[in-house]
């Protein structure tokens, strides 16, 4: 028996700059070099979500309640949710965070 699939529809990035890095390393390494780029384009941000491909992790876990082969974007549709501004791709999707800026 085959496990049901979600059907999310793609999420629309509109207003979410887009970066693509490449690192070579880990988790870790991987996000150190995003938070970079997080430190350069805000004075204060907050990591809203991540995905890690390699791990199949997400945070919040859990947020992509797929089944089966169906998308792994729910991590998007939360940061989408939660104000995303910046989403850091490095390796090619292997590693993906959105941030948001603090405004105090």
């Amino acid at each position: 028996m085959s496990e049901p699939s979600c059907s999310w529809s793609t999420p629309d990035l509109a207003g979410v700059e887009a970066v693509c890095l490449s690192s070579g390393g880990d988790f870790q390494a991987a996000r150190m070099l995003a938070e970079g780029e997080a430190s350069r384009r805000f004075a204060e941000y907050l990591l809203i979500s991540w995905y890690d491909r390699e791990r199949d992790f997400e945070s919040p876990a859990h947020v992509s309640e797929c089944a089966g082969n169906g998308p792994k974007n729910g991590y998007i549709h939360y940061a989408l949710s939660h104000g995303a501004r910046l989403k850091v791709e490095v390796d090619g999707g292997r590693f993906v965070f959105f941030y948001t800026p603090v405004a105090w």
